[in-house]
């Protein structure tokens, strides 16, 4: 599961590039390098389940949220991809796109806020997203590769 990352919200041109590389360093680069490295090994035994945790952001515009929805987005892509070049060996690659859920990742007040937009005009808990994660990772999800799951409250249906 590529669950590592951080957030960054706020005028475009007030993101710095350390910042703007940092975001990309910690929700794209390790994706992308833990999948380079296991698999190929998954492959050989001709199974295995990769998760990437993605965003709504990845799919709806936020402003204020174009560098961490351009992370989000890039994982949504890399799911597709790796399904096309993993799957045919037996690996399946899936995204869980979650909307604004209560972690220690992000202010209260923001999940509040962006939860405010969801169709149940709430933010999440982690133990509603975590059975996902559990169903995607299980041998029941055996027929379920290259897709993104919006698990958002709704909130990328509008």
């Amino acid at each position: 599961m590529n669950n590592a990352g951080m957030a960054w919200f706020g005028p475009t041109d007030e993101l710095d590039l350390a910042t703007y590389d940092r975001l990309f360093d910690a929700n794209v680069r390790p994706a992308y390098f833990l999948v380079a490295a296991f698999a190929p090994g998954m492959a050989a035994r001709g199974s295995g389940s990769i998760i990437n945790i993605g965003s709504m952001a990845g799919s709806i515009g936020l402003s204020g949220g174009a560098a961490y929805s351009a992370t989000k987005a890039a994982l949504a892509s890399f799911t597709r991809s790796w399904a096309a070049e993993y799957s045919p060996a037996g690996v399946r690659v899936n995204t869980i796109a979650p909307g604004p859920v209560y972690t220690n990742a992000a202010p209260d007040e923001r999940t509040r806020s962006l939860g405010s937009t969801t169709l149940l005009a709430r933010g999440a808990q982690a133990d509603e997203i975590a059975p996902l994660a559990a169903y995607l990772a299980s041998s029941q999800a055996r027929y379920v590769t290259g897709a993104t799951f919006a698990i958002d409250g709704g909130r990328t249906a509008i």
